[in-house]
This record gives C-alpha cells, sequence and structure tokens, in this order.
C-alpha cells in the first residue's frame, strides 16, 4: 500500500496527525504532535524503522522535550486510514510492547514511546541475549528431551518384555486347561 497523503486523526487521542517526511526511507509517518506522541505507519511502512540501524533522527527531533497527554492503551481503536478496528499484538516474544494493528489495510499504531522500545528490543545486544537463549535451550533441553527418550525407549523394552512373560504364561494355562478338557493331564498322573 502507497503513503496515504490525507491528514488523518490520531486513532489513541482523536487530534490531527502531521506528517513527517522521513528522507532515508522516502515516506511519510502520521505522529499525533499535539496530542498523544502517537505514531501511525502504512503497511509496510514500519519494518523501515523498527531496528537501531535505520535512522529515525526527525522523529526523534519533533518529539524531543514535548509533553503528550496520555491514553487508555486498552481501548479499542480504529484504523484512520480504512476505519476497521485495529487488533493488539505484541511486537516482541517478552510481550513488552503492545502494537494495534489494522488487519485491513495493514497500518501499525504506537503509542508514545513504544518505537524507542522496539528498536531496544531489536538492539544487537538483545539479539545476542535471544541467540544465548536459544542455545542454552537447545543444549540443556535437548539433553533433557534426549535422555527422556532413553527412559520411554527403556521403558517401553519393560513392558514389551513383561508382556511377552504374560503371553507364554497365558498359553501355557490354556494349554493346560485344554489338556485337563481332554483329560490327558488325569491320565498322566493317574487321577
Amino acid at each position: 500500500m502507497a503513503d496515504n497523503d490525507k491528514i488523518i486523526k490520531c486513532p489513541a487521542c482523536g487530534c490531527e496527525m502531521e506528517k513527517i517526511f522521513m528522507p532515508k526511507a522516502g515516506v511519510n509517518l502520521d505522529v499525533c504532535t499535539n496530542g498523544c506522541g502517537g505514531i501511525y505507519f502504512d503497511n509496510r511502512e514500519f519494518k523501515e524503522f523498527d531496528e537501531p540501524h535505520e535512522d529515525i533522527s526527525p522523529l526523534i527531533e519533533l518529539l524531543k522535550d514535548k509533553e503528550f497527554k496520555s491514553v487508555d492503551e486498552n481501548e479499542t481503536r480504529y484504523c484512520p486510514v480504512c476505519g476497521s478496528a485495529m487488533m493488539k499484538n505484541y511486537a516482541s516474544a517478552e510481550k513488552d510492547v503492545q502494537v494495534d494493528e489494522c488487519y485491513s489495510c495493514g497500518g501499525k499504531f504506537l503509542d508514545y514511546g513504544e518505537i524507542k522500545k522496539i528498536r531496544s528490543i531489536n538492539s544487537p545486544y538483545n539479539i545476542e541475549k535471544t541467540k544465548d537463549i536459544f542455545k542454552d535451550l537447545y543444549e540443556n533441553a535437548g539433553l533433557e528431551l534426549i535422555e527422556e527418550k532413553k527412559r520411554r525407549n527403556q521403558k517401553s523394552k519393560t513392558i514389551k518384555y513383561t508382556v511377552r512373560i504374560l503371553f507364554a504364561i497365558l498359553i501355557i494355562v490354556l494349554a493346560l486347561l485344554f489338556l485337563i478338557k481332554l483329560g490327558y493331564i488325569n491320565k498322566l498322573f493317574n487321577f
């Protein structure tokens, strides 16, 4: 979807949003400069700004030293571009930041300060920390899974062996009962 060119109202506080041109990405972001400080990203714009190495200096400069009114982050918000209800989703596996997303047009809305949080989550330090967590998980949980599989295999072998013995006993008992019915056991022991 292309950059929207109309003036839109903030989905969080209802104030008119200001278009801020981001030269390196070549897009306009809609920023609530006179209300809550939220930012609306048109479809596919967000991925241009969510990592620490991507330039958001015009945005930082614009929002610097401003105070913004607070908003109810739990309230349902409606997309300022298409009017659809926006869904709340987490921006990370840690569920630190909740983002409002429009499933109809692909827009995203971030409350004031959330862009910085998301960028810090995507920092090289946090990425390395996440890699370490997965490595530890793989090494420890993987070993635990291997040991659990060995225990299950051993238990399975024990169960199979027990079933075989019980089956053999059953065959012997049935054979004895059959022989008793035919009278061979009585003749054999002269009863």
